[in-house]
């Protein structure tokens, strides 16, 4: 794994809990965030990637093995930090997301990005993966990082949560430059290779394409072919899921 990234460690019984509101910001850099919303605004739905979300999801401000603290942000704010990484010096911001492992009865997915997404274009990923948004928090402040990757499963796979046994975080791991957070959870189905396919097919979003399930025996051989085309967290979520040997 790139030391660029950095991994933290998360313990079982994890919590995350939005402690602060977001912070007013200086009418300069307001404009300047909304500049760079636009012209990404723009170029994704030239792209044919759909539209960007004026919405407001979580991002952390600390994060230890037993707890990550944060607070909720405008979407607009993290597409500005994504498009000039130098604004993480005043931002700070940290937008936490969810990811992994689905683990079937024979094998894992993987989807390829949309060439003309706003972050991690035409790379492959292990399936599903989206922001925590404020639907998240209860009225104490308490996120449920589960219900997201729920709601993720049945957007982009078409998987019902009746049919997922989600186990445990893995760990999070945070990417250079944009500092998206992703917290990598493994999570388990008795649906088969053949059938998760089929469900993104039937019910699922164009998210992925293609949306594939590798079999166990073939996935370090299509995880090394991926190469710099695979998501970087996805190396450290199937290592601490057991599915092959950390590298």
């Amino acid at each position: 794994m790139n030391d660029a990234f950095t991994m933290h460690e998360l313990a079982s019984d994890m919590a995350v809990q939005v402690t602060r509101s977001m912070p007013d910001l200086p009418a300069a850099l307001d404009a300047r965030m909304e500049t760079l919303w636009r012209n990404a605004f723009a170029r994704v739905a030239a792209g044919g990637a759909g539209e960007l979300f004026t919405a407001r999801v979580c991002s952390a401000d600390t994060i230890s093995p037993t707890a990550i603290t944060g607070h909720v942000t405008e979407f607009r704010r993290i597409v500005a930090q994504i498009e000039d990484p130098a604004l993480f010096e005043v931002l700070s911001l940290r937008p936490l997301a969810v990811s992994g492992v689905v683990r079937c009865a024979d094998g894992v997915p993987v989807g390829r990005r949309h060439p003309a997404a706003i972050y991690q274009p035409g790379m492959w990923q292990l399936p599903p993966a989206g922001g925590v948004d404020p639907s998240a928090i209860d009225a104490a402040g308490r996120v449920d990082s589960r219900a997201p990757l729920l709601h993720e499963l049945e957007e982009e796979l078409g998987i019902s949560g009746t049919r997922i046994d989600l186990v445990r975080p893995l760990c999070a791991v945070e990417h250079p430059g944009s500092h998206v957070t992703d917290i990598g959870m493994l999570r388990t189905t008795e649906l088969t290779g053949a059938q998760v396919p089929d469900a993104h097919r039937r019910r699922g979003n164009t998210e992925y394409d293609p949306l594939l399930c590798i079999p166990f025996n073939d996935l370090s051989e299509f995880l090394t072919n991926a190469g710099a085309d695979l998501v970087p967290p996805a190396a450290a979520f199937r290592s601490r899921a057991g599915l092959l040997a950390t590298n």
